[in-house]
């Protein structure tokens, strides 16, 4: 009991959405779509009949790549909220375009140009639109026998299409870019080959960005590796690898499959997340075990191994690269770790053995790291 002290009250302090927007637009720029996004839903909850807070979280989600829920709002606002934001039209038809609606994307540009006939992105309506056509022309004719069909996919591949587009149409080269950085992985590795076919020194300096960001998954930045392997990008690469941008020489990174697997991918983290445990390894094993794995999956393609498991194979790596620099690690103990049995890592690593010559190898190199030695 507190008598007859008076309790004092309790002042909630809301910051105003434009301070909500500005923090948001802040982690936008920085490219931290996560953090912006919880800033931009802020301001729909302090001003929830602002219809500029909504068409700003809808253009968010947009270049995260939640186009049907970016569409949702940009419908809610233009008739329900504002008529006049026009640009929700075309936006959405953007947005119908990238998940290849494009029925709904010719119509959503038809409704743009009969409300702002002057505005300001009518002339890429108009483009788009015709392009949009074009297209559907074609799809319409090549029903019309399967020979017709492969004549006209051979003539003009929806590559050439897009980079058609891409080089004729500002709006075209927005929505590739934020497709790169969008949520669906299949859009990005589209994008990302798109951007590997570009003539012009443009599409290698978007995917040198592209590796570098921190914020990209993994997996799509060794696939970016690919595609630059592939456009005979060759030498120094800056490239974001564990938790710093460090420099590789892609002329030593045998790049040639046509696209990186997601269960390769989990065999690298699988085992980078065991090495980090240990300290046995220094920063620089990191990279050695990439190398590694991307030169057995190089010369074992395209007679890629079936991973059922890929704690075991792993394992496996990690013995390959302790063997390499002739740790004392044992394939017991690395099972114990990895709750395999040691026969299964002994398997594994007689495969990656067979096709690299690790243990040659490694003398190889102790023998040229002695003869150095004695010279100097």
């Amino acid at each position: 009991m507190l008598g007859n002290k008076s309790v004092p009250k309790v002042v909630s302090f809301l910051k105003s959405a434009n301070y909500y927007y500005q923090k948001g637009n802040h982690y936008y720029q920085q490219n931290k779509l996560e953090k912006a996004l919880l800033f931009f839903k802020k301001t729909v909850e302090v001003e929830p009949e602002n219809s500029i807070n909504y068409y700003n979280l809808a253009c968010l989600l947009s270049r995260m790549g939640y186009l049907d829920k970016a569409n949702e709002i940009f419908n809610s606002v233009v008739y329900q909220m504002d008529p006049s934001l026009t640009e929700c039209y075309f936006l959405m038809a953007v947005n119908y375009g990238l998940i290849g609606n494009l029925e709904k994307a010719c119509y959503f540009l038809n409704l743009y140009l009969r409300y702002a006939p002057d505005g300001e992105m009518a002339q890429d309506a108009e483009e788009l639109l015709f392009a949009l056509k074009e297209e559907a022309e074609e799809a319409y004719f090549s029903r019309g026998s399967g020979e017709k069909e492969a004549v006209v996919r051979k003539k003009l591949p929806e590559e050439e299409k897009i980079i058609a587009l891409y080089h004729e149409n500002q709006i075209v080269k927005n929505a590739l870019w934020q497709a790169l950085y969008g949520g669906d992985e299949q859009v990005v590795k589209k994008a990302l080959r798109i951007f590997s076919l570009l003539s012009e020194k443009g599409g290698e300096v978007i995917l040198r960005e592209f590796v570098r960001n921190p914020w990209v998954k993994q997996r799509l930045r060794m696939h970016a590796l690919l595609e630059m392997k592939n456009m005979g990008i060759r030498g120094c690469v800056t490239v974001f690898l564990e938790e710093s941008l460090r420099d590789i020489d892609l002329s030593y990174y045998p790049l040639i499959a046509p696209r990186w697997l997601d269960q390769w991918q989990d065999v690298l983290d699988c085992t980078l997340e065991n090495m980090r445990q240990s300290k046995a390894y220094g920063e620089r094993f990191y990279e050695d075990v990439l190398a590694m794995w991307i030169d057995y999956l190089n010369n074992i393609y395209p007679r890629v191994p079936n991973i059922r498991k890929c704690t075991t194979w792993a394992a496996a790596l990690e013995y390959s690269i302790a063997k390499f620099h002739f740790l004392n690690i044992t394939q017991k103990k690395l099972a114990r770790q990895y709750g395999i049995s040691p026969s299964s890592v002994s398997v594994k690593y007689r495969e990656i053995n067979r096709v690299l010559n690790i243990e040659h190898r490694a003398y190889q190199n102790m023998l040229r790291y002695l003869t150095q030695k004695e010279d100097e």
